[in-house]
This record gives C-alpha cells, structure tokens and sequence, in this order.
C-alpha cells in the first residue's frame, strides 16, 4: 500500500516538474523578456575579482552614522572570470554612505569595467559578491525542508518551484502580452493552488475543499483592494518604481493599473493556502474519529480551529507588508505630519489597503472552507 502510495506521488512530482518545464518553454511564444535596453550601464562590464592588496587608503568614522567610514581606499585586484582573467589592475575605491564597499585584503567584489573601443578606461568597485552566500542560504532552506519534511519536503520543494515557474513565466508573460494583471494573477494562483494542493495532499476531496477555499479566500482579497482602491482613487500608478513600469507599458501591451491588486493576490495566496489546507484537514480529521457528526457540527468545530488560526494569519499578513515597508515607516514616524495629510498619502493608502484585503481574504477563507469541508465530508461520492 505504502509503495502504490509513493508510486502516486511520484507521478504527480513527475507531472508538475514536465508542467513547470512546458510552462516555461511556452513563455516565449507568449512575450520575451530582457527588451529593456540598460542605458545607465552601456558599455560597462562586470567581473569578479579578489582584493589582493591594499596600497592605501584614507577613510574617517562618520560623524552621525555609527559603523559607517567614509572616504577612499586605492587597491588592487585580481580578476577572477571574463576576458580579463588573472589579470592584475590598481583600483580607485570611493567609499560614501550611500556606496559603502570597504575592503580587505582577501574581498571578493564585483567590478565595473568601462569599455571604449575596446579598450578599458575606467574601473571601479560595485558591490560586494554575494551570489555564493545568497545560493547557500538557499540550499540551507533546501535542506531545512527535507530533513524535516521528509517525502512531503520533496513535494514542497517541488510545489514551490513551480509557483515561482508560474510567476515568472506564465504571469509576467501573460501581463506584459496586454492580458488584465487580475486576470493574469487568478490564472497563476488557480493553476498554482491547484497544483500545490493536489501535490502536497493527493487527489481527494481534502484537497477539493482546501482549492474551493483558497481560490475564494484569494478572489475576495482581489475583490476588496479592487473595489476599494477605486474608492481610494488607487490604480496602483503610485507604486514603487512607477516611471520605470510605465516606461516599460509604452513599448508592451503591460496595463499598469491592476499591477497592485494582481499583487495583493499573489502576496495573500500563501496564508490563505495554509489557512485553507488547516481548516479541511483538522475537519476531515475530526470526521474519521467520528463520522457521526453532522454537517453543522463539523462546521462548527471547523469554525472553532479557524478562530484560533485567523489572529495568527491575519498577524502575519499585516506583518509581512509592514517589514517590507519598514524604511517607509521609519520616515513617516519621523516626519512632522498632520493626520490629515498622513492618512491621505498615496502610499499609506496603498499598503493599508494592501494588508487588510488580504487579511480580510484570509478571515473569509475560514467558513467558507468550513462549510466545503464540511458538506464533502458528509458527501459519500469519491473523487
């Protein structure tokens, strides 16, 4: 029975990684990306490089921001990839506070080659490398996953890669193509929802009522930052890096209002997920300990875990847009404002409406997937 069991989740392992792989083979038939040309690095070349001495340098602790030193530091560096491989140069390495890269011998660090017909004229220091460090912490995440998970880690990792599939290569292509962003998001979090749920829980009716639950939970989220955000006179026009993103709708068929709403429904379609498959398992759960309940009891207790569930999530939703806005709310606290013009900002009005529509989806979420669980409990017919 146990192998039979893995058999099947084999299979379906096998299907959504074939699924991910068509999706993306299949995004280029719907837009290419990579069009914008990057005007502000024409000409410049990045390599990496080791910091292999430091031949001077002149820096002094800033007088406000404790851990910070400004000034200059000249090194050299040994290129460690590209065309110029093993070769040596002494570089200039400004450092301010906005471009704070100060090194030590042994720094591995990217730098700027400015090219002019051929030739280098100018070299600076970018950034630190923080790939490897990046892709490490990534297999920890990795690993984290299947030491505790098990099989079901597998399908996790597996789940997820495919939501980040569907983002990347079905709903960007999908807007930038001219396709609504509501829409284009519904699709990727209906085929994501569907496919992680089914993944992770098997084909069953468990499932079936986590789906219903969840795609309701996502399109009532969807549904109130809509209907109040043009309330608000918020088209999502206002968003973070608004001229870059119009720019972009010139030259594609990408329609920039409805880019905030599509991004509530993807941001929410995590814990309203979680909330979902919580609410039908414990339900099912309660029901093969005692299948004599009725439908009203079953949702009762249904409605009994969800309270418990809803301050928890509803927390963290809020609390994940407010960390993600944190340099924001730092300059708001610190401003001299009126409540009248602070209320009225464009940009408090976008992520408050952000963090209570998903939070309201989540709510919802809980006797909707109740009552569903509930009936297809009681329902005899298999799926």
């Amino acid at each position: 029975m146990e192998i039979k069991k893995y058999k099947t989740d084999i299979i379906f392992i096998i299907v959504t990684l074939v699924l991910g792989l068509a999706i993306i083979y299949m995004s280029k038939f719907i837009f290419v990306g990579g069009f914008v040309e990057d005007k502000a690095n024409r000409g410049v070349e990045y390599y990496k490089a080791e910091v292999i001495k430091i031949n001077k340098e002149k820096l002094k602790e800033d007088k406000y921001i404790e851990g910070i030193e400004l000034g200059y530091q000249k090194v050299k560096v040994r290129i460690l990839d590209g065309p110029y491989k093993d070769n040596e140069y002494n570089v200039l390495n400004n450092i301010s506070r906005l471009y704070n890269t100060k090194t030590k011998v042994g720094s591995k660090v990217i730098t700027a080659f400015y090219i002019k017909d051929g030739k280098i004229t100018d070299m600076m220091i970018s950034s630190f490398t923080r790939s490897h460090i990046l892709i490490a912490m990534g297999l920890l995440f990795l690993i984290s996953i299947l030491l505790i998970g098990g099989f079901k880690g597998i399908k996790a990792i597996v789940s997820l890669i495919f939501t980040i599939v569907c983002v990347i290569y079905l709903m960007l292509p999908l807007m930038l193509k001219g396709v609504s962003p509501i829409l284009s998001s519904l699709i990727v979090a209906a085929v994501s929802i569907t496919i992680t749920l089914m993944l992770i829980s098997g084909k069953n009716k468990k499932s079936l009522a986590a789906i219903l639950g969840t795609l309701s939970g996502v399109i009532i989220a969807g549904i109130f930052a809509y209907v109040f955000g043009l309330w608000a006179n918020l088209s999502g026009v206002n968003l973070t890096d608004a001229e870059s993103i119009m720019y972009i709708s010139e030259t594609t068929g990408l329609k920039i209002k409805g880019i905030m709403f599509a991004g509530i429904l993807i941001s929410a379609l995590g814990a309203v997920m979680d909330v979902a498959m919580s609410i039908s398992s414990s339900i099912f759960e309660i029901h093969s300990i005692n299948n004599e309940m009725s439908i009203s009891k079953l949702f009762k207790s249904g409605m009994n875990i969800g309270r418990d569930i809803i301050g928890t999530m509803s927390n963290t939703l809020i609390l994940a847009f407010a960390g993600g806005s944190l340099n924001l709310l730092i300059l708001i606290y610190s401003s001299n404002m009126t409540f009248n013009r602070l209320m009225n900002l464009d940009v408090i009005g976008t992520e408050l409406i952000q963090g209570l529509a998903g939070s309201i989806g989540i709510i919802l979420t809980v006797p909707i997937t109740a009552l569903v669980t509930s009936y297809l409990c009681k329902h005899e017919k298999e799926i």
